[in-house]
């Protein structure tokens, strides 16, 4: 069985993006899913844009099921085919600009956690605070 992030875990990691959030003072929506993409834990900051809601959710979906940051596609893209750099960015819910980032945990991929409302460097730096949390990095 792959192992997953848990709830405790995903809490954790959206209440400190909040936190952090809230000091860069920006308004945020933040989503965990697990390696599936299925939603462990979501928070949505007062004021935080509505469109932004469907986005975080997004780069979370694209972070844990590819294993790479969404702010790195644009780089990864380039050494594809055109038809893939075409193709790839038309697919529903992939994300290809920064504030999505894969949980892994020694070596293992077991999530996502996508930021949006900020910058795509708000974005990034959010996602990373949430990681930080539970004493990981990209």
């Amino acid at each position: 069985m792959q192992r997953v992030i848990d709830a405790p875990a995903a809490l954790r990691a959206v209440q400190a993006a909040i936190r952090h959030a809230a000091t860069l003072g920006v308004r945020v929506n933040v989503s965990v899913v697990d390696t599936a993409s299925v939603p462990v834990s979501f928070a949505r900051m007062a004021g935080a844009p509505l469109h932004s809601i469907d986005i975080a959710v997004d780069k979370a979906y694209t972070a844990a099921s590819f294993g790479l940051p969404t702010g790195r596609w644009h780089a990864a893209l380039q050494s594809h085919s055109e038809a893939v750099r075409a193709g790839l960015v038309l697919r529903p819910r992939f994300v290809a600009f920064g504030g999505g980032l894969p949980i892994v945990e020694r070596g293992e991929r077991i999530g996502g956690i996508g930021v949006s409302g900020g910058s795509e460097e708000q974005d990034t730096e959010i996602a990373q605070a949430g990681l930080s949390e539970l004493g990981l990095s990209i």
